[in-house]
């Protein structure tokens, strides 16, 4: 199976503090579901923020579908990065003057060249296919957060990425918003979307999650394959943060 993503030896630290990134190793395969799990302050957001450029690393090398990318940070690399790759952030990022269906379609237009008639139609299919179909002509200020969600995950399938990266995309909704934006990732993962989310969702990381990555201190602590990781992880680490999470 081929690898969409390859971290090897990857280091970051902000200032004076500790490492955020302490040579992290890791291979995401075409087509997986990732999960990345571990206590606030761990790398995780770090981590997945490297994987399109949005942080840079100190030292090591990635690679992201073909692409290289060190801690020189080609511009250029990151760009053709970013045209494949989606990311869904804990706060939507959509613009508040424009609908649903221009958040949506600004960008195939703006960075595709798409004709706004074939943006428009794809942007209503994704609508759609997100269970909000008749929101396309309203706000972002209208619609609960578990909708605005849905349109950020909309957003970033419009311009068909490959991978889909998501930075604890639930975190700033309400509990009964939550499962409306985990059962359209759920979809995206039965396609077989290759996507890395970070979360705290323990229901969701065991059914949706080929393989666990649990850090701490910026540590790749576990990697496991979900099954086994969540009913008799290897590390005490591990087995700690679960208990924890369950109580």
């Amino acid at each position: 199976m081929t690898t969409a993503i390859q971290a090897r030896d990857l280091c970051k630290r902000y200032g004076n503090g500790p490492l955020a990134l302490d040579h992290v190793s890791l291979e995401v395969k075409l087509s997986e579901v990732l999960v990345v799990m571990g206590p606030s302050g761990s790398g995780k957001s770090s981590l997945i923020r490297t994987f399109n450029g949005l942080e840079s690393i100190d030292s090591g090398t990635l690679n992201v579908l073909g692409i290289p990318l060190d801690a020189e940070g080609d511009e250029r690399q990151i760009r053709r990065i970013r045209k494949r790759v989606g990311m869904v952030f804990q706060q939507f990022n959509l613009f508040p003057h424009l609908t649903i269906l221009d958040n949506i379609t600004l960008a195939p237009i703006r960075v595709q060249g798409i004709a706004r008639p074939e943006a428009e139609q794809q942007a209503r299919s994704l609508l759609s296919q997100m269970g909000i179909a008749e929101q396309a002509d309203k706000f972002p200020a209208q619609l609960s957060g578990g909708q605005q969600q849905r349109v950020a995950i909309a957003r970033a399938l419009a311009l068909k990425p490959e991978v889909m990266l998501f930075d604890e995309p639930t975190s700033a909704l309400d509990p009964e918003r939550v499962k409306e934006v985990l059962d359209a990732m759920r979809a995206l993962a039965s396609e077989g979307m290759t996507m890395v989310v970070v979360t705290h969702e323990l229901g969701f990381a065991r059914e949706v999650a080929d393989r666990v990555l649990f850090m701490d201190r910026g540590r790749v602590v576990e990697l496991n394959d979900a099954s086994s990781f969540f009913n008799h992880a290897r590390e005490e680490r591990s087995r700690r943060f679960l208990s924890q999470m369950q109580h």
